[in-house]
């Protein structure tokens, strides 16, 4: 077993390690012991304190779904807005960061605290309320599909993250809110409200989505780990990232990511995660189209013919 060194430094007043064997196993037992302390607090007292909180806030489960598909239509909004944001400036985090947006956050803090609530939300919702769906298998794996995602991103991504530029308070906070928001969206529906028949899982709509979603998974992990091991420890600065599907396009963690959501809107067949999918799109599109012209003007030999994100195509 390769020695771990463990150091210890307070930096904006955050812990951090630098060793990156520490790290993944902080991920690991962060893990561990949060859904730990959820289930182990599970009982009876507070789904019925959960469920009166709904009630206060929902008159009927009608009014509830109603506010769903509110919150699904008014997601759809807010990409078209943002869509014509991005095409004046790009998503100020990472190497596009500027001052402007607010004080920095330490990268790794920023990307394990505004992914989380995209992870505790959803648990605390299965876990602490009424889910009446939850015991259909078409929910069950569709609820599995989000949290495998999300335990990635939140647990174990931010903790392996080599380097990488602060990220500003506003972007910090936005990414926050959007992940509460649309957490709470993605699981009440379909741990309280999705009703799918009984061949849901066998329908060529679910099957291909699933496909679709493992594809996009295992690519995003992929090309997330290509770009972490960029550098050697100690080397500055950026490099050509090959290898996988970087060797068609220049935003392929981001065609992952893409492909991800779109195979979960299609196997869950509802404009929540319709919602969810083109949101994503317009983000992590306008994010590719900028990596790649950023790549095209830095290195004189990067390759002509990767395109920004879709092979052969864009």
């Amino acid at each position: 077993m390769s020695r771990v060194f463990i150091g210890y430094r307070l930096q904006s007043s955050v812990l951090l390690a630098s060793d990156t064997a520490f790290w993944q196993l902080v991920a690991n037992i962060s893990c561990i012991c949060i859904v730990s302390i959820f289930f182990f607090f599970c009982n009876n007292s507070l789904s019925a304190v959960m469920d009166a909180l709904l009630s206060r806030l929902f008159s009927s489960e009608e009014e509830e779904l109603y506010m769903l598909d509110c919150m699904a239509y008014s997601m759809v909004f807010m990409a078209a807005c943002t869509f014509v944001t991005l095409l004046f400036e790009n998503v100020p985090y990472g190497r596009y960061a500027t001052s402007k947006y607010g004080f920095p956050v330490n990268v790794r803090l920023a990307w394990f605290v505004q992914e989380l609530p995209a992870f505790l939300v959803p648990l605390c919702l299965v876990v602490w309320t009424s889910s009446a769906k939850t015991s259909l298998l078409p929910n069950q794996l569709l609820i599995a599909m989000y949290f495998c995602h999300y335990v990635q991103r939140s647990l174990i991504y931010p903790f392996l993250i080599r380097g990488g530029k602060p990220t500003p308070f506003a972007s910090f906070v936005l990414a926050i809110v959007f992940c509460i928001y649309n957490g709470y969206m993605q699981i009440r529906y379909l741990s309280h409200y999705a009703e799918y028949p009984a061949y849901w899982v066998t329908h060529p709509c679910f099957i291909a989505g699933s496909l679709l979603w493992l594809v996009g998974w295992l690519v995003n992990v992929h090309s997330d780990r290509i770009l972490r091991n960029l550098r050697k420890p100690g080397e500055t600065g950026y490099k050509i990232p090959t290898g996988g599907m970087f060797e068609y396009v220049s935003g392929a963690n981001f065609l992952g990511e893409i492909t991800e959501w779109a195979g979960f809107a299609l196997a869950s067949h509802s404009v929540h995660s319709s919602a969810f999918a083109i949101f994503t799109t317009v983000v992590l599109a306008s994010r590719a189209v900028a990596h790649h012209k950023w790549y095209l003007a830095k290195f004189e030999d990067y390759p002509k013919s990767r395109k920004a994100l879709i092979p052969f195509l864009l």
